[in-house]
């Protein structure tokens, strides 16, 4: 992320009224309209369908513990992706 000066693009006005709250600190503007996760890359479609390859690969019988070795992540993390993903897609049935 990259910084720009107040000074820069505000009023005189507005960074007195701001150094009133917060003076010689960084702070954050969000954005007015906020994007939702995944939008901008393939990551939200990525994750569902690795998601449903391990409820896929477990109900072919391959275990947890082995789940978790495959993706690299805790055997608790693959309980909840099968949990959520269930939950979510229907997946199950």
């Amino acid at each position: 992320m990259s910084y720009i000066s107040a000074e820069d693009v505000l009023p005189k006005e507005l960074i007195e009224t701001i150094q009133q709250y917060v003076s010689g600190k960084s702070i954050y503007i969000p954005c007015k309209e906020k994007k939702v996760w995944g939008s901008q890359t393939k990551a939200k479609q990525y994750y569902k369908i690795r998601n449903q390859e391990i409820c896929i690969k477990h109900k072919n019988g391959v275990s947890v513990k082995t789940l978790a070795a495959i993706y690299s992540l805790s055997e608790k993390s693959i309980q909840r992706i099968m949990r959520t993903t269930l939950e979510t897609d229907n997946f199950g049935q």
